[in-house]
């Protein structure tokens, strides 16, 4: 979102609909159009800063201590606020991560950003991360996590859930969510709830304690199919038809990424 100024008007109403709806944590990044993504919702957010909770990315490209910082002070000024409620590494590049995490640390020292988080990584880099300086006190991972990609349950999510540590699961309709709207499976369940495949998709996510959900909604219609799934409550027989159809791991697998 925010790459095209054709979309601008309905990206826009989405993103104020969604947060008059309640859906008031937006992720954003600085890499999301180029920084558009962000100035997009500032938009959104003017004049309401208070009432939502408001994630970006640092690329690790900038990832160095000064980079990340400068970075995030460039977020900052195109979101139009002085602090990010999370600050994320998108993903794990070449600079160390200590020196990113030492300015994730400075940036909340400053008031800058709120907490901080990661991205894309799977056990081992989460370990790593644990055992520096500012590590313990990870607030997210962020990752792709949908019925199509369920690795994580094998050990990345039962390792978060025992740290405390949130898993947001990007994507979580799938990288192709016209795949999902049409699978026979969600089709026959979202039939018998009187809802659609989408909201069947993420309520299966939702039911989790320690999984939050970021959706991609860049219209109105779409922004309320989602916040629907917030009611629908998904039945035993649901959760077996839905394993049998998308079968849990049952072996580590590496950890997938868009």
């Amino acid at each position: 979102m925010g790459d095209s100024r054709r979309r601008h008007a309905e990206e826009l109403r989405a993103l104020e609909v969604g947060i008059e709806l309640g859906l008031t944590l937006i992720d954003t990044a600085e890499m999301y159009g180029s920084g558009g993504s962000e100035e997009l919702v500032a938009e959104a957010i003017a004049g309401r800063r208070e009432s939502v909770y408001v994630v970006s990315k640092v690329l690790p490209t900038n990832a160095s201590r000064r980079g990340t910082i400068e970075a995030c002070e460039q977020s900052l000024a195109r979101l139009r606020t002085d602090y990010l409620d999370l600050y994320l590494l998108h993903w794990r590049g070449g600079y160390a991560l200590e020196d990113t995490l030492d300015a994730f640390a400075e940036l909340q020292q400053r008031g800058a950003i709120r907490h901080f988080g990661v991205s894309n990584f799977d056990c081992a880099d989460l370990e790593e991360a644990w055992s520096l300086r500012h590590g313990t006190v990870i607030a997210a991972n962020q990752v792709l996590y949908n019925l199509e990609e369920r690795g994580i349950e094998w050990d990345l999510l039962p390792r978060c859930c025992e740290r405390g540590v949130p898993i947001m699961a990007y994507s979580p309709l799938g990288s192709d969510s016209a795949r999902l709207r049409k699978h026979a499976t969600l089709a026959t369940i979202a039939a018998r709830h009187d809802a659609t495949p989408s909201r069947i998709a993420l309520a299966w996510l939702l039911r989790q304690p320690n999984v939050i959900v970021i959706p991609k909604a860049s219209s109105e219609a779409h922004v309320r199919d989602n916040r629907a799934a917030l009611d629908l409550t998904l039945t035993s027989d649901d959760l077996a038809e839905i394993d049998r159809a998308f079968p849990p791991p049952t072996a580590a697998e590496p950890l997938a990424m868009l």
